[in-house]
């Protein structure tokens, strides 16, 4: 059974940076689409990154050239690398598996200060 665990998040000031990492973990990882959502409150869940299996990668308009979604096969892991936050970037950051069948993480809270 897949299981995904997100973690990196925390409260950052403005203007800052922080990685979110993402393990999958009872499946097969290298050749499957990875994805990073967010929900901010009162808001609906948005897309914010995607990676394929051969490292193509698709970024909301949001996030272009702020955020860097990157992968390590050998570790089971995605990456979320944020920079230059602002406080709209404040969510609950989600790790989406694209394996056979969707799989979601608990999710991790990212709260930006201004």
């Amino acid at each position: 059974q897949v299981q995904v665990v997100e973690s990196g998040g925390g409260l950052v000031q403005a203007g800052g940076s922080l990685r979110l990492s993402c393990l999958v973990s009872g499946g097969i990882f290298s050749i499957y689409t990875l994805a990073w959502y967010r929900q901010a409150p009162g808001k609906m869940r948005e897309l914010v990154a995607t990676i394929t299996g051969i490292g193509t990668t698709n970024y909301g308009d949001s996030v272009k050239g702020r955020f860097t979604i990157s992968r390590a096969n050998s570790k089971n892991t995605v990456y979320l690398q944020m920079d230059s936050l602002k406080p709209e970037d404040t969510a609950v950051y989600y790790c989406n598996f694209r394996g056979p069948y969707d799989v979601w993480g608990q999710g991790t809270q990212v709260t930006v200060s201004s």
